[in-house]
């Protein structure tokens, strides 16, 4: 159970009938509606005003309210889809239910289940004005102007929506939304990146793997096995300039991390001799060695959020197993038990976010599961159990990673709820793979 900061609305946590409210929704709204003005909302609470407690399965439900004028339809589907996908709100449907102009009849709104109504408005400004009503004290708990960029759907303007519905997630629960970021990955020997509702699917870079993002999305850190010198990159996503941080001939660099702060980078390197970690400062320095493999592999670094520790995967006890260590390479403890046999394998660990879980993939049953383990009490948890899952990524929230599977016959990329366990793929077409969650982009 855990304890977060959240406005008044209510957790029913009782499923909604969508054809009900398709049936009564049409007799809510009548006359017309006055929402305060952005100005007139900051006098209000911000839509924090009380604790509750967040309980694993129960949701809070919300409708959003047809939109008029042109790409109405559009605003009320991308909000809809981002309050769905965030897992923490039942989504009632409007699909059939006409725009009509008014207050909402807050009565009925409660007998569907409903907690909270978004109401949005698209303004000749350009801007969308969104208000947040509480169904149970029948008024408006918050409001907010919001600008869109022109033109109207493009990835700007979808992106920008997309911060509209995690800052109405934020005045709900307490804590801002995913929506608005986005994921790398590998396909074809190439970086891409796709939005988080699988939307604007882009290359990133002419070649490349294992990318990682910099702080607030400006840019990634990446591998190039060309067969050469083998670099460790980054690109600018804005500017699109390039610029070599590690490479050396014959020397294999490979799976880059980058530290909370976006000043450190550590990485693997590989040679007849066997593959330690490096870590060097992002702006360019002499390497530091961290790990001394003496023949053995360790490699996949992910940084701990305070940036002070690492995990990573090492074969040092005669199987890959996850390690944790130091930035020094000081203090390392196995963080993986083995207690699967000779067939133990368990490597590519994520730290999430909030600090408190490894998430990793694990051979189990002949074949590869991505599983968490608690960093308190050392308990573990099965995250997938269909097909062969790799890679796993954690988003910004500690609550949902992305990761690769080949549940639907090819590798692609898959998001995982680990609260309720439900997924959805993300990518379609040639294979995804080595994926990285970015973290919330500083246009936010």
């Amino acid at each position: 159970m855990l304890q977060m900061t959240s406005c008044s609305l209510p957790r029913r946590g009782r499923p909604v009938r969508p054809g009900a409210a398709a049936m009564f929704l049409a007799a809510m709204l009548a006359g017309d509606v006055v929402v305060p003005s952005h100005a007139a909302a900051q006098a209000q609470p911000p839509g924090v005003s009380l604790s509750t407690r967040y309980v694993a399965g129960q949701k809070t439900s919300l409708i959003v309210l047809p939109v008029n004028g042109t790409n109405g339809d559009s605003v009320a589907t991308i909000l809809s889809r981002d309050f769905d996908y965030s897992d923490r709100f039942n989504v009632v449907s409007t699909s059939s239910v006409p725009v009509v102009n008014g207050p909402p009849n807050y009565a009925l709104f409660s007998k569907l289940g409903v907690d909270g109504i978004v109401q949005p408005t698209l303004l000749s400004s350009g801007w969308v004005r969104v208000a947040l009503h509480d169904v149970s004290k029948k008024a408006v708990l918050n409001s907010k102007d919001f600008p869109l960029p022109s033109p109207a759907l493009s990835p700007a303007w979808r992106s920008t929506l997309h911060g509209v519905s995690d800052a109405v997630e934020e005045w709900i629960t307490g804590q801002r939304g995913i929506a608005q970021t986005r994921i790398a990955f590998t396909r074809g020997g190439r970086v891409w990146i796709v939005d988080s509702d699988r939307a604007n699917v882009t290359p990133a870079t002419s070649g490349g793997m294992s990318p990682q993002w910099l702080p607030g999305g400006r840019g990634l850190v990446y591998s190039v096995l060309d067969g050469v010198r083998n670099p460790i990159m980054t690109s600018d996503l804005g500017t699109g300039s390039q610029r070599t941080l590690a490479a050396s001939s014959g020397i294999e660099h490979s799976s880059p991390a980058v530290s909370p702060d976006g000043r450190t980078v550590v990485y693997a390197r590989g040679s007849d001799t066997g593959t330690d970690l490096y870590a060097m400062p992002i702006d360019g320095g002499a390497p530091r060695r961290i790990t001394v493999g003496r023949g053995r592999a360790s490699t996949q670094p992910t940084f701990s959020p305070d940036g002070q520790r690492i995990a990573f995967m090492s074969d040092r006890s005669g199987r890959p197993e996850v390690y944790i260590s130091d930035l020094d390479g000081t203090n390392v403890e196995l963080l993986t038990a083995a207690a699967f046999g000779d067939r133990d394998y368990r490597a590519g660990p994520d730290w999430s976010p909030d600090g408190r879980l490894v998430a990793f993939q694990s051979r189990n049953g002949g074949t590869f599961q991505i599983m968490t383990i608690n960093l308190r009490d050392q308990s573990v948890k099965f995250v997938t159990n269909d097909g062969r899952n790799d890679d796993p990524s954690w988003a910004p929230d500690s609550r949902h990673i992305v990761f690769s599977s080949t549940r639907s016959g090819t590798r692609q990329l898959w998001i995982v709820d680990i609260e309720t366990g439900r997924s959805r793929q993300l990518t379609f077409g040639s294979e995804a793979r080595l994926s990285a969650w970015s973290p919330r982009l500083l246009s936010q």
